[in-house]
């Protein structure tokens, strides 16, 4: 019964931010994604990366071990992806993408943050970090046919990682008064994510269910044996596996929508794809912290 509470404990504030956002886009409230996707990519979760790496308290070497458990889950799930896509005669500027990347940033570093502190979001978002440089480099080419690591370059987060792995690694600290206003810049993020995550759901026109259905199946398969077979692989701890598994867990990203959209890349069936494994997780995740915590 303990271990039932505390994860409903953990999954309610995700879920019920999740569904503020729906509930309010349902109701047909004004709600300018772009602008608030762009304030939270741009702007909060930069600040939220930069201050949860500096004040982390753990060792360098267990964050290398975990960046690089992280890239080898993630080049066993593409593997896996697009083998799987190829076998099924399937679309793979549509399908390869979305199955091997998740949605890590809405719905990853919240959960991560309520289920292990400080400290595993402070690993969350060094997951986080090499999933999206992944997903604009491997990523894009997959969806648009061409890499573009000058768009990688231009990523906030991509610089808030580095700056903020240089902190942690050398021991530095901002002046206590940067740092509480990074913080508050930060706290915005989670709240943004989840209810823009929300917002996109209700928002969006899914199509093929049925194979929509089996595909988040798969996916999650794919994510939770990569993050337990890597997590074995590199020796990580408790926290840092727990980390990495549950990011690989995490349903189909909403950007996997709008890249597919962008580049016409059969965006319904993404969209199916996005609402069913997100529908999903409202059941798959709880079940998986049951056997992390």
């Amino acid at each position: 019964m303990d271990i039932v509470v505390t994860v409903l404990g953990i999954v309610a504030p995700v879920f019920l931010l999740a569904s503020a956002g729906f509930a309010w886009a349902k109701a047909g409230y004004d709600y300018p994604t772009e602008f608030v996707t762009r304030l939270a990519m741009t702007l909060a979760v930069p600040c939220l990366i930069f201050t949860a790496l500096m004040r982390t308290e753990i060792a360098p070497a267990a964050l290398a071990a975990l960046s690089l458990a992280t890239l080898g889950a993630y080049a066993a799930v593409l593997a896996l992806s697009w083998g799987l896509v190829v076998v099924l005669r399937l679309d793979r500027a549509a399908y390869v993408a979305p199955l091997a990347f998740g949605n890590t940033g809405n719905l990853g570093l919240p959960l991560a943050l309520f289920a292990f502190g400080e400290t595993g979001l402070g690993l969350a978002v060094v997951v986080f970090a090499v999933m999206a440089i992944l997903a604009f480099t491997i990523g894009l080419w997959l969806v648009a046919g061409g890499a573009t690591p000058g768009r990688v370059l231009r990523e906030p987060m991509l610089w808030a990682t580095i700056i903020g792995g240089v902190f942690l690694s050398m021991g530095w600290q901002t002046p206590e008064w940067l740092t509480r206003s990074l913080s508050l810049v930060g706290q915005m993020a989670i709240p943004l994510l989840l209810i823009t995550l929300g917002v996109a759901v209700a928002r969006l026109r899914p199509g093929r269910i049925g194979r929509a259905i089996w595909l988040s199946s798969a996916k999650l398969a794919l994510g939770l044996a990569a993050g337990v077979i890597a997590g074995r692989a590199f020796g990580l701890d408790p926290v840092a596996f727990g980390v990495l598994v549950l990011q690989l867990a995490t349903p189909v990203a909403v950007t996997s929508y709008l890249l597919a959209e962008r580049y016409d890349a059969d965006p319904d069936a993404v969209a199916g794809l996005v609402v069913v494994s997100t529908l999903m997780s409202v059941a798959a995740m709880p079940i998986t912290l049951s056997f992390l915590l």
